[in-house]
């Protein structure tokens, strides 16, 4: 595909939306299958006006059910291929989603989360966290989860989700939410063609050179071959385990750690700010990567720390795979806000302060 159109690096006003999708253009995809919701339908919009200058093909699906399971057929046949959504339609996606990972297909599914449960509203939220992490399908499997927190890393995390799927060939999630895809920011895109693409020799591309047919399913009838299947996969997540990424800022000092993804770590890190200028040592882990997750830093941290706080845009998701990481080394408190209402740093300030005032009562 063609990639040459505004390929110099020079930092440009964006959209998250269009960032990510012009991102994807330079990462190389040859296709890409979606269905219109907001708030991510400015990613089909774009691909539609952008993709057929630039030699790539752009489909938009009569559901997302079609525009999944078109993924999982160009991607068996080796190409670079993605897909997006929002909460409602990725639920449809599940499905396929799970197909995918069985076959060991790379592809990108990106998320740009909102409110719910149900229809819910078009305000972000990050009440997908289970469903991105947890596999969200049926059957025993595992996405790569990548969060950005700017409109940078929106651009950013496409070359590495790609890269991490085409690596594992497991499919690889970004989720955002409904505001880092339409607030703008001054972003430098990736250099176009910089992606390189690696020869498969597992698609369906032709028999080409090969004695033997490939075959790409997730069907297997005998549970014994089933079982074998899954224990493969299994091995590949526990090696997953080393692309485990997460940005620390001030938590090596901290008596009270938050911890937080996406646009709830961006609220933090003012809470952070906040906190030293009160002579209050606050520090802030994010992950970076939801799966995997970065149990081992937030299990030592806890033992260094006297209290942490988990901050999101739900009622309370990531906070669990928080406290099995913490396994009761210190306590782990909670505050969000659901249906697509965020925090102020003011709040999440104020929810430290009760947390610290708890504290020194218990040690009266």
């Amino acid at each position: 595909m063609n990639q040459n159109n505004n390929s110099n690096n020079e930092p440009r006003l964006m959209k998250g939306n269009e960032a990510l999708a012009e991102a994807a253009i330079r990462a190389g995809i040859h296709a890409y299958f979606g269905y219109p919701i907001t708030p991510q339908s400015e990613i089909l919009e774009y691909f539609t006006r952008e993709m057929p200058k630039r030699g790539g093909v752009v489909v938009q699906a009569e559901s997302e059910l079609a525009a999944i399971n078109m993924v999982y057929g160009a991607a068996g046949a080796g190409t670079r291929i993605m897909t997006s959504s929002s909460s409602p339609g990725i639920s449809l996606m599940q499905e396929g989603l799970s197909y995918i990972a069985s076959a060991e297909l790379p592809c990108l599914v990106v998320n740009i989360n909102r409110g719910g449960p149900g229809l819910g509203t078009i305000q972000p939220s990050q009440s997908d966290y289970w469903q991105a992490v947890k596999g969200g399908g049926h059957g025993d499997y595992h996405l790569i989860v990548l969060a950005p927190a700017s409109v940078q890393e929106m651009a950013d995390f496409v070359f590495d989700a790609f890269r991490l799927a085409e690596k594992y060939r497991n499919p690889a999630f970004i989720l955002a939410d409904g505001a880092l895809g339409q607030m703008m920011e001054k972003v430098v895109l990736p250099e176009a063609g910089s992606l390189p693409y690696h020869e498969v020799n597992w698609a369906t591309s032709g028999m080409g050179k090969r004695k033997e047919r490939n075959i790409i399913t997730s069907l297997y009838m005998q549970p014994e071959e089933m079982e074998q299947v899954n224990l493969h996969l299994q091995k590949k997540y526990k090696a997953m385990q080393k692309e485990v990424r997460f940005e620390s800022i001030l938590t090596e000092d901290a008596d009270i750690l938050l911890v937080a993804y996406g646009l709830g770590a961006r609220i933090c890190q003012k809470v952070v700010e906040l906190g030293r200028e009160k002579d209050i040592k606050i520090g802030l882990l994010r992950p970076i990567t939801l799966y995997p997750f970065p149990k081992d830093e937030i299990a030592r941290l806890a033992i260094r720390v006297q209290s942490i706080l988990v901050v999101e845009m739900n009622a309370g998701q990531m906070v669990e795979d928080v406290s099995l990481a913490v396994n009761g080394r210190c306590p782990v408190n909670l505050t969000g806000r659901m249906g697509g209402m965020i925090s102020s740093p003011e709040e999440v300030f104020q929810k430290v302060e009760t947390i610290i005032e708890k504290q020194t009562l218990t040690l009266k």
